[in-house]
């Protein structure tokens, strides 16, 4: 991104961005804040700026613990949810090494720091634990949706 525009660098991104949604580029979920400044070569500080304009124009909505998305799309439940749903989908059993926070990170689309938060929760849970090595591995199986924090 040329820097001094008169139209505002986060105008800019904001437009490029918009663009992507309408020519379905991006359909559900955007990419990481820290994607978008990599992408864009900007401050953290423009990114959001223009995620705001987007946000008040209806173009994206954002969710809490689970990111930014095209507005009327995509899982809106917190990610500790969406990943808790891999012990509950029958791909992993008890024993099974846990994804890494990279793979989540691909998976979900999600920042680092938002798979980081849903691992420590899901570790609080009794769901995975350290396994051999550096890895994390699954302890317990969900039995309900007691995904929540009281």
């Amino acid at each position: 991104m040329p820097q001094g525009s008169p139209r505002g660098t986060y105008l800019e991104v904001s437009e490029s961005l918009r663009e992507k949604i309408r020519d379905g580029e991006i359909t559900e979920a955007l990419p990481s804040q820290s994607a978008l400044v990599s992408e864009y070569g900007v401050s953290r500080s423009t990114i959001e700026r223009a995620l705001a304009a987007l946000k008040a124009d209806g173009v994206i909505e954002s969710v809490q613990g689970a990111g930014w998305f095209v507005a009327g799309t995509g899982d809106r439940r917190p990610l500790v949810e969406r990943v808790t749903d891999l012990l509950r989908g029958g791909e992993v059993k008890v024993g099974d090494r846990f994804p890494t926070e990279k793979e989540l990170c691909e998976r979900f689309g999600a920042s680092r720091t938002a798979v980081r938060s849903a691992i420590a929760q899901m570790e609080g849970r009794g769901l995975i634990g350290k396994g051999a090595g550096r890895g994390r591995e699954v302890l317990t199986l969900p039995t309900g949706r007691e995904t929540r924090t009281a």
